[in-house]
């Protein structure tokens, strides 16, 4: 990536291709952009492991956010914290990443057909969504 930036004239990709472990059937595989993220992640953690930036990939790029299901009629609620690297953030139709963040957290009505399974209270109206708890700096 260094020589990406800063080469003059065009340079190859093998070596990077290779620093994440593909072979060429590999490298000719299409990925997606959050496969291709995910890999180069991993494997500067990897390589990061045992020196004085341990630790740096997760601290810039890591965040946690709460989902959750609070039923409306019952003394329910699910919570489970996890943490992530990236968001699958829908685009199209909005102005900004600001207002595709807004959509991703806006609440789900979990009612008629699509009720809630509330362990011990079985099917309940109730919200889904979730909260940002951390974002990566």
């Amino acid at each position: 990536f260094y020589r990406l930036q800063h080469s003059n004239t065009c340079v190859g990709t093998k070596q990077l291709t290779r620093s994440f472990g593909w072979d060429s059937y590999d490298a000719f595989t299409q990925h997606d952009v959050q496969e291709l993220d995910r890999v180069l992640c991993d494997n500067l953690e990897e390589k990061m492991k045992g020196t004085a930036v341990e630790g740096e990939v997760p601290r810039l790029f890591r965040g946690k956010l709460k989902n959750f299901v609070n039923c409306v009629h019952v003394d329910f609620k699910s919570e489970r914290v996890e943490e992530f690297y990236d968001l699958s953030l829908n685009v199209k139709g909005f102005r900004g990443v600001a207002e595709s963040l807004r959509n991703y957290v806006e609440r789900e009505r979990l009612d008629g057909d699509n009720k809630y399974m509330a362990e011990g209270h079985g099917l309940q109206d109730a919200e889904k969504g979730c909260a940002f708890l951390h974002f990566p700096p």
